[in-house]
């Protein structure tokens, strides 16, 4: 289950779980969508993949009321996460693969 981090790890940005502008690459590293597409230029700097609109959980469970969905029952992480690499290391990373799409990375 996505963990729905609460903010940019690029710049700090809240990313509430409802957020439309949230972008997540396949281990979750969590971004804004300016952060996503002018800064990191659609290059996870953590591992190179790509990023794509996360998800929104629903707020409450649509289905019967013995199923456990929504956030009411899983609800959106609070530890806040900040990138491990600085500036010059997230440039470096996205000027190698900005280039190559994220299926052939």
């Amino acid at each position: 289950m996505l963990e729905l981090r609460p903010n940019c790890e690029l710049c700090d940005r809240d990313l509430p779980p409802d957020a439309p502008d949230a972008r997540i690459c396949s281990y979750e590293c969590t971004y804004c969508a300016d952060c996503a597409d002018q800064v990191l230029r659609n290059v996870c700097p953590t591992c190179g993949g790509g990023l794509t609109a996360r998800p929104i959980r629903p707020r409450r469970a649509y289905r019967a009321p013995d199923i456990s969905l929504g956030l009411g029952f899983h609800p959106a992480g609070q530890s806040r996460k900040h990138s491990r690499w600085n500036r010059d290391e997230v440039a470096a990373m996205t000027a190698r693969l900005q280039g190559v799409p994220p299926q052939d990375r």
